[in-house]
């Protein structure tokens, strides 16, 4: 079976229309019967953002290329994984600040990238990374848009061949019914799945 890891950041919780999206999705894969998914739930972890000993401690491990630290896990888990599926809402242009922690915590030298004599290599396992959101907003092919944009690239860096976002925009814009827009989004989810 392969491994989905699915990076939970709906800070909603029940309340979040991301978590509708991503419970659809889960439940789809779920009903396939060929992979085995592991969540991590971002608002039930103890994440820290690099900053004094924390950062140093980082750095002094890199050096001993201690890369099996259990600061590391997110890391390591993150590169063994066979598929990648995110959840976060739109949150100031781009996506919640937890997830750019989770992010940088999953940027370790020698388990998610490296270097050759070309530049950076990337060394996760994943094939397929998908982007899960819910904005109040119209923000498809907009450039003021960033969540996405910027997840692109880390997947790009982290070796991951393909990349997808399915986005349910206008929820708050009254043009249309929440529940119709959220139906949309899941028949893309629907379409996806069968290449996933």
């Amino acid at each position: 079976m392969e491994q989905v890891l699915f990076i939970n950041c709906c800070i909603r919780r029940e309340q979040s229309r991301t978590q509708k999206l991503a419970d659809y999705m889960m439940q789809c894969l779920k009903e396939l019967d060929t992979y085995e998914i592991k969540e991590i739930c971002l608002m039930d972890e103890a994440l820290q953002y690099f900053s004094d000993g924390f950062f140093l401690q980082r750095e002094r491990l890199l050096e001993k290329q201690d890369l099996q630290h259990p600061r590391f896990r997110y890391a390591r888990e993150f590169a063994q994984a066979d598929k990648i599926v995110i959840a976060a809402p739109f949150w100031d242009l781009s996506f919640p600040a937890l997830l750019k922690v989770y992010i940088e915590n999953l940027c370790v030298e020698g388990i998610t990238f490296g270097y050759n004599e070309t530049g950076f290599t990337g060394l996760c396992w994943a094939n397929h990374m998908v982007f899960l959101t819910t904005r109040g907003g119209f923000y498809q092919d907009n450039p003021m848009e960033m969540g996405s944009r910027y997840l692109e690239a880390m997947s790009h860096f982290f070796g991951i061949e393909r990349y997808d976002c399915i986005a349910a925009d206008g929820l708050d814009a009254g043009v249309r019914p929440v529940e119709e827009i959220l139906q949309e989004a899941k028949e893309k989810i629907d379409t996806l799945i069968k290449t996933f």
